[in-house]
């Protein structure tokens, strides 16, 4: 994966149209964009001019795999039923 921006907002939506649906991502609040490698060169082919700005940081990637699972609670164990009950 690979953080890229693009120079202004009309290339910006442009570049993203043509990207999805062919790459997966994350767009970032800052503008940045997470794409994997093999897009770069997609982008490139089509004349795209964009900013490579690096790997993400841990923070970037945290953001790209969505908010952490919640614990969950486990069941309190069933009251086990006494074997060989009579019917009396």
């Amino acid at each position: 994966m690979v953080v890229i921006k693009f120079p202004d907002p009309d290339t910006d939506k442009r570049a993203l149209g043509f990207l999805m649906g062919r790459f997966s991502g994350r767009i970032l609040h800052t503008g940045e964009v997470i794409v994997p490698e093999a897009a770069l060169a997609a982008l490139a082919e089509e004349n795209y001019t964009f900013t490579v700005l690096g790997k993400p940081t841990y923070e970037q990637m945290a953001a790209f795999r969505g908010p952490a699972p919640t614990a969950s609670k486990r069941r309190k164990p069933r009251a086990s039923r006494a074997a060989g009950r009579s019917s009396a």
